[in-house]
């Protein structure tokens, strides 16, 4: 086959990936007052040596209450800066763009970390591991499910804050060295809840219509765009859907990512679902690309970049999803858990990379001679 459009350069306004390949933002609960701990740098790392284009941080807290839980990353504070430094410099000097993924919990957080329930934080966290419940806030006085606490419905001096926490956040993450910047609007989080008319029941101007209940998302938008330098890009990840028939429409986000194009956002990442009071009958079938389609629509009809994530199993997989211009983008999350070096195996399995080439000579030059050797025991079982 020709080159693969996987494995070519990608440039979003001056910024060059190496390849189409992007690790997206999983949250890990492991960080402590919001600063990155010892997991954090091997974690990040090993993508970066896997050969990823881009390894973006995981959803980092624009304020304290801002998290899911206790071991989110935050960038609230001056003093979050330079754990995250060290990793941005780390990823740089591994070959893979550094990026950055800035979020607010809106009502879903005050959560325990998964392996400890997953639900919302009680007194009983507080007296077993000091992590005690705290207040949230959300566009509209919803709970996110019925076990959940009420959040504060959101005011017009809270909304002001927030658009600083905003703006001073991605301040933060330019003094930390990442060169891409993404806010995420997806999953039910503060964002989304002002989008969705599932979650935002307010009577200003930041609800009721479609155009109301943009109208934060899209100031968000406009003070981090302001701030992060011209010439490096701002993603935008959204639930494009809310499910498969209520709520949030595709046709919502045509309009949503127009808007943002105009405001100088450079690519949709596109994921689905996350919204307080849908059950698992309104989610996509979770079924290899399944996501794919919501990235094709945005961008054929708004003319837009954009990122396809979502059970993208294989090269081969990756590659069509480029080749039929459903995407731009690539996005590799828990794929890449299970194997870090899910780019430099895509590249031996779409033929550009036989020999190890593209793996780091520390690496590629033992493989080269292992490879080497497993072939040759192979023909001498094969042929006895």
């Amino acid at each position: 086959m020709t080159h693969p459009l996987l494995f070519s350069p990608y440039r979003l306004r001056a910024l060059e990936l190496k390849n189409r390949v992007v690790i997206g933002p999983m949250g890990m609960f492991a960080a402590k007052d919001g600063l990155a701990s010892v997991f954090h740098g091997p974690h990040y790392g090993q993508y970066a040596i896997g050969g990823a284009g881009m390894v973006m941080v995981e959803a980092t807290a624009v304020e304290e209450r801002g998290r899911i839980g206790y071991g989110d990353l935050g960038l609230w504070s001056d003093a979050q800066i330079a754990p995250l430094r060290e990793i941005a410099d780390m990823l740089r000097a591994l070959g893979s763009v550094p990026a950055i993924q800035l979020a607010h919990s809106g009502h879903k957080g005050s959560t325990q970390s998964p392996w400890d329930g997953y639900g919302p934080l009680t007194e009983a966290d507080g007296r077993l591991r000091g992590e005690h419940p705290w207040s949230c806030v959300a566009p509209s006085a919803l709970a996110y499910a019925p076990d959940y606490p009420l959040p504060t419905a959101l005011d017009r001096d809270d909304i002001a804050r927030l658009l600083d926490a905003w703006e001073s956040a991605a301040l933060r993450a330019r003094k930390a060295g990442f060169e891409a910047i993404e806010i995420h609007a997806a999953h039910g989080y503060l964002i989304h809840e002002f989008l969705s008319p599932l979650t935002n029941f307010r009577d200003d101007d930041y609800g009721g219509t479609l155009v109301g209940r943009m109208h934060f998302a899209l100031e968000v938008a406009e003070r981090v765009r302001a701030v992060w330098p011209n010439e490096l890009p701002v993603f935008f990840r959204a639930s494009v859907i809310d499910g498969r028939t209520l709520g949030w429409r595709i046709e919502d986000s045509v309009v949503l990512a127009a808007a943002l194009r105009d405001r100088g956002i450079d690519l949709m990442d596109c994921s689905s679902g996350g919204t307080a009071g849908l059950d698992r009958s309104e989610a996509l079938p979770r079924e290899p690309g399944f996501q794919v389609f919501l990235a094709d629509r945005l961008r054929r009809e708004v003319g837009m970049p954009t990122m396809a994530i979502g059970l993208i199993n294989s090269g081969t997989q990756a590659e069509a999803i480029l080749q039929a211009g459903s995407a731009d983008l690539i996005g590799i999350a828990r794929g890449a858990l299970y194997d870090p070096y899910w780019p430099l195996h895509a590249a031996q399995e779409l033929g550009v990379d036989p020999g190890f080439a593209q793996w780091p000579p520390q690496y590629g030059w033992w493989l080269a001679r292992w490879a080497k050797t497993v072939r040759s025991q192979h023909a001498r079982h094969s042929h006895p």
